[in-house]
């Protein structure tokens, strides 16, 4: 059995650092990428349990869902819903990134600058969406 498969650390090789399996992952787009898609899944998930969950509401009780969605109108939620939006955008960007370099010829020589460019979108469609949410938000 071969120290990769068992996981003990190689021994190091002049110039390169130990680590185990003699794999180091330096945190580039891909990483950062593939972070993000998760996180914002994960996130956009527990939204939409919770999204039915409080609508669920409405069959046991109409006060109590009046209640929770009266909760639901103040400032620290209206940020919430920012970030919630800002989770969407980059999570549709980035899957359609991910389409991109799945079936495009060549398209994982290109992932990098596929990054960026949904960095970017992103940053284009976030800036004008917070300016007007957060003047609602707070215009109340």
């Amino acid at each position: 059995m071969s120290a990769v498969q068992t996981g003990t650390p190689t021994s190091p090789k002049p110039g390169k650092k130990n680590v185990i399996g003699g794999r180091l992952y330096r945190g580039n787009e891909g990483m950062w990428s593939w972070v993000l898609h998760r996180i914002t899944g994960v996130a956009i998930f527990f939204f939409l349990l919770v999204h039915v969950l409080d609508s669920a509401l409405l069959l046991v009780s109409p006060e109590v869902y009046d209640a929770v969605i009266g909760a639901y109108k103040t400032p620290l939620m209206g940020i919430g819903e920012l970030g919630l939006v800002g989770a969407i955008v980059y999570h549709a960007f980035n899957g359609l990134r991910i389409i991109m370099i799945d079936f495009m010829p060549g398209g994982t020589r290109h992932h990098k600058l596929m990054f960026w460019i949904v960095v970017g979108l992103w940053v284009v469609v976030m800036v004008p969406f917070s300016v007007m949410h957060l003047m609602n938000v707070f215009s109340h």
